[in-house]
């Protein structure tokens, strides 16, 4: 232990520690009644216990933004089992970062030990794969170690409630008032350490209306294939953070600019080079933004069975190109996107039965005679399957016309209804018919004999 630690003394490997610029309350204006009532209780239990506590991360970012943030983190010098041992409602969660949530109320905030950095780390407890992806790391050390592993510097902030002041090691501050990103260390070497920091830099740029900077964005490209390598439960999370950042619109876009849409959604970036296609998925993302921006409700299920309707309507087209009945063809279409799809991106069970269903009904939608509409009104699924009609409509993929007759069918009164249902042929009538003809001439037969 002696050796090793003499031996990254002489080699370099021991640093001496970088101070933190502490900005008072007056220079950046977050007061703590901004934090949420759980991480505050946090952060002073901790405190009082006389270890360190602070907020950090996102919410401090958003804070400085103007923003309010979804949840709220803390970092500490306690390790997880004597954060647990303070707080009843917590448990430590996680395999390759063990940290504490502690629940108060509904709200969960998630706290973290301080991280070491190489060069002090246990080889045990820190493993990486052949690309230099970190697979387990439960290395701590002091604030300033966990300051420098932080991917970007605008994400390396640590705000003390107790005093109001920021802690910036890494001129994250600076780089927020000039609407920068800028990724903390070599920015090869943290991509491939966890490639799902590429797609947060887009995520992050696009929806803070940052710019990446040129040191930070130029491997993006190149490493893209790293993502490959993630595991697909991962990538989902991320993406879902993408799609619903309110500005995923925006977000998709510097995906394409990156290249790193290729494998996230299989051939997005052949629907997203088609006008018809492209239309559709730019309608289906706008829509979301407005929603999520009003304070709406989303379902991460519509949106994505958009993203993927393309995809399924080119199968669906082969498989009837190839004898097979529209109704089983369009099953044996929505099979085989999910198929492909599952390797990539790992989209929830839940999900993928009610992407189905808004898929199934389409269809369905086009059939406005007898009861079927009135059955389509009962279905657990309408609604989303007539918005995502809807858009079909607007981006002109199906005759507007029924869009608007589903509008008013909906509001009509049954009299109306009645008068607005699509007149077919009348077959039951000619079977009722050929059964008469048939006892006319049992009659006949029977006076006969």
């Amino acid at each position: 232990m002696i050796a090793r630690f003499l031996g990254n003394v002489f080699s370099g490997r021991i640093f001496r520690a970088r101070q933190p610029k502490i900005i008072p309350f007056k220079s950046h204006g977050v007061a703590r009644e901004r934090v949420s009532r759980c991480a505050l209780t946090v952060t002073q239990t901790l405190q009082r216990r006389d270890f360190a506590a602070f907020v950090v991360g996102g919410a401090v970012r958003d804070l400085m933004l103007d923003g309010e943030p979804k949840d709220f983190d803390v970092a500490t010098d306690a390790t997880p089992e004597q954060v647990r041992e303070l707080f009843r409602r917590s448990r430590i969660n996680g395999r390759r970062f063990r940290l504490v949530h502690v629940m108060c109320g509904p709200e969960t905030v998630e706290v973290s030990t301080f991280r070491g950095t190489q060069g002090v780390e246990d080889a045990d407890a820190r493993v990486a794969d052949e690309h230099g992806r970190i697979l387990r790391d439960n290395v701590f050390g002091t604030q300033e170690q966990d300051a420098r592993r932080r991917d970007f510097t605008i994400n390396a902030l640590f705000y003390d409630p107790a005093s109001q002041e920021i802690w910036d090691y890494h001129g994250g501050v600076d780089d927020l008032r000039k609407r920068r990103l800028r990724m903390i260390g070599d920015p090869e070497k943290r991509y491939r350490e966890d490639p799902v920091r590429m797609l947060r830099a887009v995520r992050l740029a696009a929806s803070r209306d940052l710019r990446i900077d040129a040191r930070s964005r130029k491997p993006i490209r190149r490493l893209a294939h790293l993502l490959a390598n993630v595991p697909p439960s991962r990538l989902f999370e991320e993406m879902l953070k993408l799609l619903f950042s309110g500005r995923a619109l925006e977000c998709v876009r510097q995906l394409r600019a990156e290249g790193l849409h290729h494998g996230l959604l299989p051939l997005l970036d052949v629907i997203l080079e088609q006008p018809l296609g492209e239309r559709f998925v730019m309608l289906a993302l706008k829509t979301t933004d407005e929603r999520i921006r009003a304070g709406k409700s989303v379902s991460p299920a519509f949106l994505f069975a958009a993203l993927l309707w393309h995809q399924v309507l080119a199968a669906w087209k082969n498989g009837e190109s190839r004898g097979v009945p529209p109704v089983p063809a369009l099953y044996e279409a929505m099979e085989q996107v999910m198929r492909v799809q599952a390797e990539k991106l790992a989209i929830p069970r839940r999900f993928g039965a009610d992407m189905k269903e808004i898929w199934a009904l389409q269809p369905r939608l086009l059939q406005r005679s007898g009861r079927r509409p009135y059955r389509l009104l009962e279905h657990l699924r309408f609604r989303a399957a007539y918005d995502f009609l809807l858009l079909r409509c607007e981006s002109g993929e199906v005759d507007p016309e029924i869009g608007a007759w589903w509008t008013r069918f909906q509001r009509a009164g049954e009299t109306e209804r009645q008068e607005m249902l699509v007149q077919e042929g009348e077959p039951k009538k000619r079977r009722r018919r050929r059964r008469k003809k048939r006892s006319d001439a049992g009659a006949s037969a029977g006076a006969e004999g």
